[in-house]
């Protein structure tokens, strides 16, 4: 398979077929390093040198009544998560100004449940007006649940930019991780947002025994949507949900899977995000060579990766964080002192 002229075709244009997508995922691991370098050329064209830093607020946590296998939010959950209703809304300006601090140019307000009520959508426009006089250089992503058109144009007039709301997988497969409602439901939520003004964020989880077809399938319907920023996840298979325990990712896997991604939506911002830290493991630094686009600090009920060694992974690969004019590379850590071995640690514990 030559990687390169898919490369050259999705920068002129000609979307993927469907062969060249499977190909992408079935291509053998030492293939890898060739698709991310044919990936990166896509990423170089239409993102030059750049990352976008996004910060997450988890403004409500727990207390779902959805039974999404995979979450440690649901109602089948038996995770020991910290559950509490809506933040206040200093509570959720203080946090926007701390993601701000690590040169997080998108914050994105997430609440836990179905769909938000009324009450809910004006507490977070109050809020959302707040940050905006605080820190007008961010773009508020707000991630709530199914929501109405009037709550789209609601959520819009209060200032906010986009709005997330994942496919998470293929229509075939949606109803193996959530019964309580469907793939329809997610895709009528993404065409309110759309259809208000809002950017629609919209992504996949992948790692809950999807098949290729699967993965290629939402791949392919995110690029039919058009949505405008794509967060890739990984699932963190938390212990106390259905899903737990399932660890079935290598780091060359989520590498093809991104690289798809970003070969078949070329122009949409490509985020690695949830997992990326237990499954891509020390090839993280790889992932963005074909994304542009990072979570940093801590998921909706997991811990990420120190915010100071994600500015570090990208200054050393001579990326640029967007917006953020490189204040916050300026916060990673000074260079450590040379360790020097012992003569304990060459001869080894049994051979003093």
């Amino acid at each position: 398979m030559d990687y390169f002229a898919l490369a050259e075709r999705a920068v002129a244009g000609a979307p993927l077929t469907r062969d060249d997508a499977l190909s992408i995922l079935l291509a053998p691991d030492a293939d890898v390093p060739e698709v991310v370098a044919a990936a990166h050329r896509v990423r170089r064209r239409y993102f030059a040198d750049t990352v976008k830093i996004n910060f997450l607020v988890n403004i409500k946590s727990g207390i779902c009544p959805e039974d999404c296998h995979y979450c440690s939010q649901s109602k089948l959950s038996r995770a020991a998560i910290d559950k509490y209703p809506l933040l206040s809304g200093e509570e959720i300006i203080e946090a926007a100004l701390r993601g701000h601090g690590f040169g997080a140019r998108r914050i994105c307000i997430v609440a836990s449940g179905r769909g938000p009520s009324d009450a809910d959508v004006a507490h977070v426009a109050g809020a959302v007006r707040e940050v905006h006089e605080r820190l007008p250089d961010v773009e508020i992503c707000a991630c709530l649940g199914l929501l109405e058109p009037r709550q789209a144009t609601n959520l819009r007039d209060a200032g906010v930019f986009a709005y997330n709301h994942n496919l998470n997988t293929s229509e075939n497969f949606y109803g193996e991780i959530c019964s309580t409602h469907d793939y329809a439901d997610r895709v009528r939520t993404v065409g309110n947002v759309k259809a208000s003004g809002l950017s629609p964020c919209c992504g996949a989880l992948l790692g809950m025994g999807e098949t290729d077809d699967d993965i290629v399938d939402v791949a392919m319907a995110l690029r039919d949507l058009r949505v405008e920023s794509i967060p890739v996840n990984f699932l963190i298979p938390i212990e106390g949900t259905p899903l737990g325990g399932r660890w079935t990712l290598t780091p060359q896997r989520c590498l093809k899977i991104l690289c798809l991604m970003r070969l078949t939506n070329p122009e949409s911002e490509l985020r690695i995000a949830g997992g990326r830290e237990h499954h891509l493991r020390s090839l993280q630094a790889m992932a963005l060579l074909v994304a542009n686009s990072i979570f940093i600090g801590d998921y909706l009920t997991a811990k990420g990766q120190r915010p100071e060694d994600d500015l570090a992974m990208i200054r050393d690969l001579g990326f640029r964080i967007l917006g953020a004019d490189d204040v916050a590379v300026t916060q990673t850590r000074e260079p450590e002192a040379v360790a020097l071995k012992s003569r304990a640690e060459r001869l080894g514990p049994n051979e003093q």
